[in-house]
């Protein structure tokens, strides 16, 4: 653990250009699909960093943009790889939306790139919970206002994303999708749902 540490857990996440759209392009494999391999890469090399962050013990990372993001990352995205279908994926989901919500009151994620801000947003879309989907969808969308004809990555995907995740929350009041890895009974109404494309993420 000890040669972990925030700027790689960014390297690792975001790779090396300074061009957002390559980054999307190259990263999207490493973000956006199921892989074992993958999943077992980042359990690898980050759990200890991914506990050590739920343990509070790496709170200093937060006294600066970047460093919050990396926790938002080891907290957010790395449980759901580490334990897929389990519920720690969604254990720490809570101090990833604590480290969000803090950093939109100190401005940290104007500090960050565009590409870097879709991820410290992310919390807020992962929540079972309207007025942080609202949230959600009014950050997303003036992300995306502000990247249109920039020349860097086009963020109307990820605008969409968290429309449709705010569409399941305002309808169902959390994710159907989660509640057999929760152990929590769907309504009918969900399992029919849950039968449809794009029911789950």
């Amino acid at each position: 653990m000890m040669e972990e540490n925030a700027a790689s857990v960014l390297q690792f996440w975001f790779g090396d250009s300074a061009d957002d759209a390559t980054v999307a392009a190259r990263q999207a494999a490493l973000w956006w699909q199921k892989q074992a391999e993958t999943d077992a890469m980042i359990t690898a090399r980050f759990e200890p960093l991914v506990k050590a962050a739920a343990a509070g013990t790496l709170a200093q990372w937060s006294a600066t943009p970047e460093g919050r993001l990396a926790l938002i990352i080891l907290l957010d995205q790395f449980p759901r790889n580490m334990y897929r279908n389990m519920p720690q994926a969604f254990a720490c989901d809570p101090l990833a939306r604590g480290l969000c919500l803090e950093g939109l009151d100190n401005g940290d994620d104007l500090r960050l790139r565009p590409i870097e801000r879709v991820f410290f947003y992310l919390p807020l879309e992962h929540a079972e919970d309207a007025a942080l989907q609202a949230k959600s969808v009014e950050l997303f969308e003036a992300l995306d206002a502000l990247t249109q004809g920039s020349g860097g990555a086009n963020l109307s995907s990820y605008a969409e994303f968290a429309r449709r995740h705010q569409r399941i929350i305002d309808r169902f009041g959390r994710f159907p999708h989660r509640n057999a890895i929760l152990g929590r009974p769907s309504s009918d109404e969900e399992e029919a749902f849950l039968k449809t494309p794009g029911s789950s993420f």
